[in-house]
């Protein structure tokens, strides 16, 4: 089993969130986050005042998933997420040891 984490751009989650569903995934958890990476942040303008902020809000997408699933996935997350813009996020692979469903016992790919 795998576990994908992706750090995307706000606006492209629908988007992300269509492409996992026609592959099958079945179900993800999704929070709003701030960060920055080579971006560094970004400047904004509020009440005409031009400022500087060094956190970008971000949407970071948890996704488990069987083994032979995961390149998909991966490249579905990546074509739906990307604008050729520096800020596009990133995605990370994890080997995932166990998973249990609380309300059945169901365990590892089947609990998915």
């Amino acid at each position: 089993m795998k576990y994908i984490i992706a750090v995307i751009k706000p606006h492209k989650l629908d988007p992300v969130r269509e492409a996992l569903t026609a592959l099958g995934v079945s179900g993800m958890t999704v929070t709003e986050v701030k960060g920055f990476g080579r971006q560094k942040g970004q400047t904004e303008i509020y009440r005409g005042a031009e400022y500087e902020t060094n956190m970008v809000p971000k949407v970071k997408i948890e996704i488990a998933c069987a083994s032979d699933q995961a390149p998909a996935v991966i490249e579905a997350i990546q074509h739906a997420a990307e604008t050729g813009a520096i800020g596009d996020g990133k995605i990370f692979e994890f080997e995932l040891a166990g998973a249990l469903r609380i309300r059945t016992g169901d365990t590892n790919e089947t609990a998915l």
